[in-house]
């Protein structure tokens, strides 16, 4: 049980987690967003911020911009990779998407895909559904807060009354 730890003692318990809004410090640089990051670690964690680089190559290039001058896209990905920094067993995504151009929205779905392919879990709520559900290896619709489908993302993709209810017909 969770619920009683405070938010770092949730992160050094292997949760990492990427909020909707206010996700970035817009007056730290690209790098020092991905520092603050790394809070709870007492190890050298240059490896791992190679590893985000590699993941998102524009903010190698954008490392000492500060986060505030950047894309709504660039911020979405400081924010997953200054997640990434604490070494999450599981990674929550609170609409990662939102207000993102389609493209970058292509983009940010490849680089989840590539985090879970690591062996990391993704936790995601997604305003997206057939995008989520189509990398989904599980998805939960919920309706009015309740879960009413669980199923494969596949299958829910199949589901005529998800279809219909969720992914417009």
């Amino acid at each position: 049980d969770i619920t009683a730890l405070k938010p770092q003692e949730r992160v050094r318990h292997g949760m990492g987690f990427v909020p909707q809004t206010n996700n970035v410090f817009t007056s730290l640089t690209v790098e020092e967003n991905l520092e603050m990051g790394a809070f709870i670690r007492r190890d050298d964690f240059s490896d791992t911020m190679a590893q985000v680089f590699d993941l998102f190559p524009v903010l190698k290039e954008k490392r000492s911009q500060l986060a505030g001058e950047l894309s709504g896209g660039q911020r979405q990905q400081v924010a997953v990779g200054r997640a990434l920094m604490t070494r999450p067993e599981v990674l929550m995504l609170d609409e990662t998407t939102a207000g993102v151009s389609p493209i970058v929205m292509d983009e940010l779905f490849d680089r989840v895909i590539e985090v879970a392919r690591t062996g990391i879990a993704i936790l995601m709520v997604e305003q997206n559904a057939k995008q989520a559900l189509n990398i989904a290896d599980k998805g939960y619709v919920l309706v009015q807060g309740r879960n009413r489908y669980t199923d494969t993302g596949a299958a829910l993709i199949a589901n005529p009354d998800v279809r219909k209810a969720f992914l417009g017909g």
